[in-house]
């Protein structure tokens, strides 16, 4: 019998035999201060979801899928320890993979703590997150354990109770506003106030828990869509296609290509990169290697190993309608900024706008200029 199958995934998940170079950076002539949350949504949302809940792209496309946290069995199964364990050697037989090469031990437990404080629901007296047992104990009944608001509250309540995952209300309800909220009550709603039950050490410990479980992504500075603190390096170690049943990937066909988006002009392939910048391949390719052929594919075809639980598929760059549509500012501009509704992440929060242009320079030559992926990284711009 399996005690427990997935713990935490990486948003690179199968870059697990990379030897991953991990820079910390010094503020104020000390180590920065540890960030569980961002740490969490650059390493593992993208398999055990935004909310740990395993609500993903990888849901339906690996065996076992990832665990949910939120789950009351799964947060008695599961102790301190054992998940420590499970993030720093992995589990084998699944995707779960060991995260000690790239997370030292204080990051490797502080994310566990984060985990178990604001996914998993109360289950004895191991839980040390005081708001987060005030929210299940006074305000889950109305707001639901996920924050989304509980569905016979949106029935039977005259006005729907708060869902605290929205965008509107990550920028609606400032900190002080949810406080005022707590001890007061909402005026014409169902809100009633809870000054008179909680001190105000307990609101704002509830006020936190809600902050911090529901409400964060939106909010966390360096979110890149892939690892917190890699380094690029020259080569990273590719995981074999072969492997992909061993760590728990389902193989199967992606969608067929589509040309109905050609562009109906070819753009300027000699247009140069914007602000006088010069990409150099060679840099490039080692970016590419580290941050993108796991979901666009060495080859540039979207075929890496991600891409079969990923929705919207990766860009193929081999296609035709993408060679007629990506010079260098095309490239450029989409790396810098990412899309929406995809995982594609906008990478100017990661990288400086050199490295960007490097890694343009590779895809247009690699790819766009290139024939059937062949590289020729070592072409100058024009």
């Amino acid at each position: 019998m399996r005690i427990f199958t997935f713990l935490l995934s990486p948003f690179f998940l199968l870059v697990v035999t990379g030897q991953l170079i991990t820079e910390r950076t010094a503020v104020a002539g000390n180590q920065q201060a540890l960030r569980p949350a961002l740490l969490y949504h650059n390493y593992c949302s993208v398999c055990h979801g935004d909310h740990g809940d395993g609500k993903s792209h990888a849901e339906t496309s690996m065996s076992p899928p990832p665990k949910n946290f939120t789950l009351p069995a799964v947060a008695k199964s599961l102790t301190r320890e054992r998940m420590i364990t499970a993030v720093r050697d992995g589990l084998p037989g699944t995707a779960m993979a060991g995260w000690k090469s790239q997370l030292s031990e204080k990051e490797i437990e502080a994310v566990v703590d984060y985990i178990r404080e604001i996914f998993m629901p109360p289950v004895g007296t191991g839980d040390i997150n005081p708001g987060k047992k005030i929210y299940a104990h006074t305000c889950s009944v109305c707001h639901g354990d996920d924050g989304k608001s509980a569905r016979w509250g949106s029935n039977l309540l005259s006005k729907r109770p708060r869902n605290f995952t929205t965008e509107a209300s990550r920028r609606e309800l400032t900190r002080e506003r949810m406080i005022n909220s707590v001890t007061h009550g909402v005026p014409n709603t169902p809100m009633a106030g809870f000054g008179t039950q909680l001190s105000k050490k307990e609101i704002e410990q509830v006020v936190d828990y809600i902050r911090n479980a529901f409400m964060q992504t939106a909010e966390l500075s360096g979110l890149s869509g892939t690892h917190a603190h890699g380094k690029i390096t020259p080569e990273t170690n590719q995981t074999k296609e072969s492997e992909f049943s061993k760590m728990g990937v389902i193989r199967r066909n992606l969608l067929p290509d589509s040309e109905k988006n050609m562009p109906d002009k070819l753009v300027d392939m000699t247009a140069p990169l914007p602000n006088n910048l010069r990409g150099d391949a060679t840099r490039g390719k080692a970016a590419y290697l580290q941050n993108c052929a796991e979901c666009h594919g060495a080859k540039g075809d979207g075929e890496g190993p991600r891409a079969y639980f990923i929705f919207p598929r990766p860009r193929n760059f081999n296609r035709e309608s993408s060679r007629r549509r990506f010079n260098r500012p095309a490239l450029f501009h989409s790396i810098s900024k990412g899309k929406l509704g995809t995982e594609m992440p906008a990478w100017e929060l990661v990288l400086k706008p050199q490295e960007i242009a490097d890694l343009s320079e590779y895809v247009f030559q690699a790819f766009i200029k290139g024939k059937s992926g062949q590289s020729k990284s070592k072409a100058k711009a024009p």
